[in-house]
C-alpha cells in the first residue's frame, strides 16, 4: 500500500469512521460521495461502535506470502450494530471455537509493514466480546 492512499484512508481504518446521509440516514462505510440509496450528495461524519455480530467466516490453513506465520487465521463478515457489514480478520481467539453470531468488537491493532524500514499501517481487527 502506498503511503499517500493510506494517509487518506486513516479516518476509517483508525476511527472507523463513515457517512450518514442526510437525507435517508443511510450509512456509507466506506465513505461515498453519493448515498446509494437515494443519490443525495450530503453527509454528516459518524464513529461507528464497533460493536456487531459475526455474520460469516472462514479459516485461513493455507496463507498467501508474507501471512505464513499467521494461519490458521480466521477472515469474516461483522455486521456492526448500525447496520454496516465489513471484512476484517478475526483475532486472540481460536478459529476453530468461532460461530455465527458471535458477539465481536474492533479492536486497533498492527495490520502490516510495507517493508523491514518501511512504514507500519495500523487498522482495526476484530476479537470476541468479552463483555468486559
Amino acid at each position: 500500500m502506498k503511503v499517500a492512499k493510506h494517509w487518506r484512508e486513516i479516518p476509517e481504518r483508525y476511527r472507523l469512521e463513515a457517512a450518514k446521509c442526510k437525507k435517508c440516514n443511510h450509512i456509507c462505510f466506506p465513505n461515498r460521495l453519493i448515498c446509494p440509496e437515494c443519490g443525495a450528495k450530503e453527509f454528516e461524519t459518524i464513529r461507528l461502535s464497533g460493536d456487531g455480530k459475526l455474520v460469516t467466516f472462514t479459516i485461513i490453513r493455507t496463507a498467501p506470502i508474507g501471512f505464513g506465520d499467521l494461519v490458521p487465521y480466521a477472515v469474516g463478515v461483522i455486521e456492526l450494530n448500525e447496520g454496516v457489514k465489513l471484512l476484517a480478520q478475526i483475532v486472540d481467539c481460536n478459529p476453530d471455537d468461532l460461530k455465527i453470531g458471535d458477539k465481536l468488537v474492533a479492536k486497533f491493532r498492527r495490520i502490516n509493514e510495507e517493508s523491514k524500514t518501511g512504514m507500519i499501517m495500523y487498522g482495526y481487527k476484530f476479537v470476541p466480546d468479552q463483555g468486559i
